[in-house]
């Protein structure tokens, strides 16, 4: 099979596309030939090493994907040769207590696909039977394969963990990554009011087809968190969805007495400093997750396939320009998700 890999860490020269084995599906397990993959800041942390992650060389990373079942390895029921399914990347055992309790995400040997495992960016990947989901016949793979990491992962975030309530207010910093987009949409779905801050004049307009009620451009407006206290009548929101990290002394400022911050990842940077006392004065809790379940993946991807939330998608590469995705993805500039389309 085709594959993009590489043998070390680095830039996106150590970006390969080449031939590798076609991998075999054990117990267990399916194969299946991918249509479409959608790109994560995970690809480019794990290609470049900045995760700290060691992986085995050589590695293929990508987490999102959709196709067909290719093959059926041993003790394999329910799925047949030729059924389109969009894949779920958060990998448990299936065996240690939290797997059994359905907490899967909290597994004791948890995986992300194209992380520590091999991933999607390749013609052919192997995955338990359990993390694949059937996609409706009239539906594309290309939505499907763009919408399961990030609305995965934000519908656990914001209603498992955040369990956010119709009447309440959301901010969401950041208006047009992956995470975000989904999470304005959920949202705007559970029946909250929506306030977001970007970093640009296209990226609101983004954000507010997508049900933002309040905008904020932090290129005009650097003291986003005082805008947000006076838009809440001097309150602060229920909820900040705060991915970046670094904006965590904002974000405080901008929550109300008792408010929760949601955070799933750190895309400002895994260390910075905190002012302690508004955790504490204000009441608030800092709720992190990673992933969710595989129950949250069928019902949010079914909400997906129902047209009740939405993937926005960006450009669509071949998958042998995986590194001119990555560039852009880097540039930061993509308005929704990144597709690469596998011949």
């Amino acid at each position: 099979m085709k594959a993009v890999l590489f043998h070390t860490q680095g830039g996106l020269e150590v970006l390969e596309y080449t031939d590798f084995p076609t991998p075999e599906p054990g117990e267990g397990q399916v194969l299946v030939k991918l249509e479409v993959a959608a790109l994560n800041r995970m690809d480019i942390w794990t290609r470049s090493g900045s995760s700290g992650i060691k992986v085995e060389y050589p590695h293929i990373t990508g987490a999102d994907g959709a196709g067909t079942v290719a093959g059926l390895g041993p003790c394999v029921a329910g799925w047949k040769i030729g059924d389109r399914v969009v894949i779920n990347s958060n990998l448990g055992c299936g065996h240690c207590p939290a797997c059994v309790a359905g907490q899967d995400n909290r597994c004791r040997n948890w995986h992300l696909l194209g992380e520590t495992v091999r991933g999607t960016l390749a013609q052919y990947v192997v995955v338990p039977a359990t993390n694949i989901y059937l996609i409706p016949s009239d539906f594309e793979p290309r939505l499907a394969a763009a919408a399961a990491l990030v609305f995965h992962t934000a519908w656990h975030s914001l209603i498992i963990r955040g369990g956010v309530k119709p009447g309440e207010s959301v901010l969401v910093v950041g208006a047009s990554g992956g995470v975000n987009t989904a999470s304005i949409q959920i949202a705007k779905l559970s029946g909250a009011t929506v306030y977001v801050v970007g970093s640009s004049p296209e990226k609101l307009k983004l954000a507010e087809s997508l049900g933002a009620d309040h905008l904020i451009d932090r290129s005009k407006d650097e003291n986003w968190s005082k805008t947000v206290y006076i838009l809440t009548n001097k309150r602060g929101v229920d909820v900040v969805v705060d991915n970046v990290g670094t904006t965590f002394p904002s974000s405080f400022r901008a929550a109300a007495k008792g408010g929760r911050i949601l955070t799933v990842g750190n895309s400002g940077g895994p260390k910075f400093e905190i002012d302690n006392r508004f955790i504490f004065s204000k009441h608030l809790s800092v709720l992190g997750s990673s992933m969710g379940t595989r129950a949250d993946f069928a019902t949010v991807m079914q909400l997906v396939f129902e047209g009740k939330l939405k993937p926005v998608l960006d450009r669509d590469f071949p998958l042998e320009d995986a590194r001119f995705a990555q560039e852009h993805l880097e540039k930061g500039e993509q308005l929704g998700k990144i597709t690469l389309t596998i011949d």
